[in-house]
This record gives structure tokens, C-alpha cells and sequence, in this order.
């Protein structure tokens, strides 16, 4: 934990008090730095702002102390990451301690934001030279969980970021292939006409024009237990294929691996834990790409579980490649399977970019997520798998087609495709990301954004694990 938190707090740490705005009044009267500084709080309008940071000096003009800002938390119990998230950037150089005493989990929640808040992408650029801050682990934090979810969130973040040249199908399962190493998990990958001899077709379809082959990643780990599986989208850049993007909506595209990013993140997590499950993760990674082997709109496409597909478009590329993935990870029956996907724009038109869409085989299970969801500060919003709309994507010349007729519930009909090839698991969860920051925040700065992974980790720490 050397590289987020001091090995210890000694004399030359400086506290950092934590101030709501109901409380300042009461506070800046009170205040423990002295009355000096009181007054320098109120001549500089400090009102508790959230992620307000404001230095306190001390009477020889050195910084005594600094003053974060809670905006209108209730109780320190409530505390988030996000509360202390800016706090790496925002405290001048020095060493600090967080003054206030906080409860285990409102210590390990304040750890954590500080472990996010030190995130750098810093892979193409000069590392900075300026002194950062440095923090004493909070008194009675997890450190144990802030390090496994703080090295799951950069690892997420990191694969997101990396532009495609850097970051093709191999890239992608060479990552895998470390994690796998690191945790003494199995790895394997069926790669490029291997996909046709072991019934990947859909896989194939899509991947097949671009210069880096298509491929099935595959990491196993655990030998008892119940069976989690997880499936993450590995599209490693996409054009839209023949039906190409637009400049515009192709620039982020880099991140539309953002799925198997934050699978594969949330596989290190349950095995740096050593869950007792048995964990199986399959990325389909392909690049959607165009040449004159592209697959077309007007194709019809074979699948593994036996349906046909009638490509509708195909720039609905995401949703046949998790096809095949989902239709092998339902040949096994696992007593719980999770996909992950940068499926649509239409879960983003309805909840935005910061709201991940579920989707659930049933409601139980939904709330499940959403309770662990909530307590992580890792949100996730529930969307319906409405089964009126299981015919609005019909074809002539195939089973079904890659998306309906019409403009509408396109995040709903994703899941609904992708209902199809979940026949023999019950209990399944989709979950549709944007695995991105479109506007800078604290802590979460704009680029990759690891999403849901924290929340799903809880959910099955506590289910499988007996803890969160």
C-alpha cells in the first residue's frame, strides 16, 4: 500500500478536517486549529462546499492543517469514496492525516477515495515532476479490500485508456493471460479459423476483416464452489464495420472493450479474495473492422447455439460476439452468469453516461445487485428485459435479426437479444456501460471509467463468500 498511503503517521503529518455544511457554522466557532484560523475560514468563505479544499495556515504562515468540504452528508457514516477523491489533487505537497475519527467502514470508504483519487494514465506522457501529497491510512480502514478494489479500478482504467494500436485482440488477451499467471488461474484462447472448428461463428463473422485475428479468451480458476461466469464485450475498436460511424462517433472507440475491461477486473478481485467459487471469464475480442472480407448488412450469420442472425446492421457488432461467448457459457449451466457490454447508445440516452443499465432474469436478484450497488457508491439503474418487445426484431430470411425495425427500447432489445442465448442458466445479469467520463470530475478524471465492478464484487463476496 506504499504507493497511496504513508507507511505511518508521524509528527510531520498535518490533519485534514472534515466539515459538512450543516455542521461549519458550529465548526469554524469551535474550530480546533485555533481561533486564528476560524477567522481565516470565514474571511475566505469556506462553506463546506463539496470537494472544497481550503489550507489553514499556522501563526509562521506554514500550512497548519487543511479543511475538506463534505457539501450536505449527513453523517460521516455516509461518507463515499467520492468525498475524498479530489483530495490527491486539491491538498497542497506534504504529508496529512485525516483527523476525524470514522467507523471502519467509513474509514475504509475514505481510504479508497483517496487510492481512486491518485489514478494517472500516464503511459504516453512525461511523468510530472511536482511533489504529490501524501495521506496516513485512516485509523481501522480494509486496506486489504482498498488495494484489491483500487488495483482492479487501475487496471480496468488503464486497459480502457490505451488507444487500439496499442490495445488489439492479442493485447487484450495477453492482459488476461497475466491475471490468469498472477493467480494461478488457467488460460487458453481459440484464435482466428480456430473459431469456425470450435463453433464460434458469430465471433469470427464480426473479427474476420481486420488485420489482428478474432478470438474466445478464457480464463478458469477455483475447483469447488458454485460457478460464476462473467462475459465482457472485447470489441478492441469499431468502426460500425460497412455501416461505419461517423468521425464523431468513432473517437471514443478504443473503449468499447470496456466490458471485458471491467470483467476482467472484477475476475482479479474475486481471486485476489479467493472467493470459493469456481470463476470462469470469456472475452469475445475482435476488432469491427472494414475490407472486402467484411460481413455485411443483408448476411445471415450461424451462431453456436444454432439460431441464425439476420445482420440488420452491423454496427450492432457487440451483441453477435456475446452470442457466442453467452451460448457457451450457458453449455455449462453455471449457478450464475454475468455479462458485461458497451452494448448501446440507447442505455445512455436514458440514464446518461454515469448509470450502467441491469437487466435481470429476475427481481430478487436485481435488488440484490442494486442494495450492494448503492452501499459500494458504485450505481447501477434497473431496466426491464420486456418480453412485449421480444418480436420487434424479427426476420424474413432468419431466426431474428441484430435490431428491431423501429427506434425505440434499443438498450431493452439488446438485452432481449442476448435473452436468446440464456436458456439453461437462471440466474443471469446484464449490465450495459459506458466504461467513460465524458467531463472531469474529482477522482474521476476524463477518460476510462471503471464501472459496476466495486458493486458487483460486494454482491458476490456476500452471496458466495458470506462478506462484503
Amino acid at each position: 500500500m506504499s504507493d497511496w498511503f504513508l507507511e505511518r503517521r508521524d509528527d510531520g503529518c498535518r490533519p485534514v478536517w472534515l466539515v459538512s455544511e450543516q455542521e461549519v457554522d458550529a465548526w469554524t466557532a469551535r474550530c480546533p486549529a485555533g481561533e486564528a484560523a476560524g477567522a481565516w475560514l470565514r474571511a475566505n468563505g469556506f462553506r463546506a462546499e463539496r470537494h472544497r479544499v481550503l489550507p489553514v495556515p499556522a501563526a509562521g504562515g506554514e500550512i497548519a492543517g487543511a479543511v475538506l468540504g463534505l457539501g450536505r452528508l449527513a453523517s460521516l457514516e455516509d461518507l463515499t469514496p467520492w468525498q475524498l477523491a479530489g483530495l490527491p489533487d486539491r491538498l497542497p505537497n506534504g504529508r496529512y492525516y485525516l483527523a476525524d475519527t470514522l467507523s471502519p467502514a467509513a474509514a475504509t470508504q475514505a481510504a479508497l477515495g483517496w487510492a481512486l483519487g491518485r489514478y494517472r494514465f500516464d503511459r504516453y506522457r512525461r511523468p510530472a515532476a511536482t511533489p504529490r501529497a501524501a495521506l496516513a491510512a485512516p485509523a481501522g480502514a480494509d486496506l486489504t479490500y482498498v488495494r484489491r478494489a483500487a488495483e482492479a479500478d487501475a487496471l480496468a482504467r488503464d486497459l480502457v485508456n490505451t488507444p487500439a494500436a496499442d490495445l488489439g485482440p492479442a493485447e487484450l488477451a495477453a492482459a488476461v493471460a497475466a491475471v490468469a499467471s498472477r493467480h494461478g488461474a488457467k488460460f487458453r484462447q481459440v484464435v482466428g479459423e480456430e473459431l469456425l472448428t470450435e463453433r464460434f461463428p458469430a465471433i469470427h463473422a464480426v473479427g474476420r476483416a481486420a488485420t489482428a485475428a478474432p478470438r474466445l479468451i478464457e480464463l478458469a480458476w477455483g475447483s469447488t464452489g458454485p460457478r460464476v461466469t462473467l462475459v465482457g464485450k472485447g470489441v478492441c475498436f469499431d468502426t460500425g464495420g460497412l455501416d461505419i460511424k461517423p468521425g464523431a462517433s468513432m473517437a471514443l472507440m478504443k473503449k468499447d472493450m470496456g466490458g471485458a475491461a471491467c470483467a476482467l477486473a472484477l475476475a482479479q478481485m474475486v481471486m485476489d479474495a479467493r472467493l470459493p467459487v469456481r470463476l470462469r471469464l470469456l472475452v469475445p475480442a475482435v476488432e469491427n473492422a472494414i475490407a472486402g472480407n467484411a460481413y455485411r448488412p443483408g448476411d445471415v450469420l450461424a451462431t453456436r447455439k444454432g439460431l441464425t442472425v439476420e445482420v440488420a446492421n452491423t454496427d450492432a457488432e457487440g451483441r453477435l460476439v456475446l452470442a457466442d461467448a453467452l451460448a457457451l457459457a450457458d453449455e455449462e449451466r453455471p449457478d450464475l452468469l454475468i455479462d458485461l457490454a458497451t452494448l448501446t447508445g440507447a442505455a445512455r440516452v436514458a440514464l446518461g453516461p454515469e448509470l450502467p443499465a441491469l437487466f435481470a432474469s429476475d427481481e430478487g436478484l436485481a435488488g440484490e445487485v442494486l442494495a450492494h450497488a448503492r452501499r459500494a457508491a458504485d450505481p447501477l439503474w434497473p431496466l426491464p428485459l420486456w418480453s412485449g418487445y421480444d418480436d420487434d426484431f424479427g426476420s424474413k430470411v432468419a431466426d431474428f435479426a441484430n435490431v428491431a425495425g423501429a427506434p425505440f427500447a434499443g438498450a431493452i432489445i439488446g438485452g432481449l437479444f442476448l435473452r436468446r442465448f440464456v436458456s439453461e442458466t437462471t440466474p443471469w445479469l446484464h449490465v450495459d456501460l459506458y466504461a467513460w467520463n465524458g467531463k472531469e470530475r474529482p477522482g474521476r478524471p476524463v477518460g476510462a471509467e471503471a464501472q459496476c465492478i466495486r458493486a458487483l464484487y460486494g454482491f458476490l463476496a456476500t452471496r458466495y463468500g458470506g462478506a462484503a
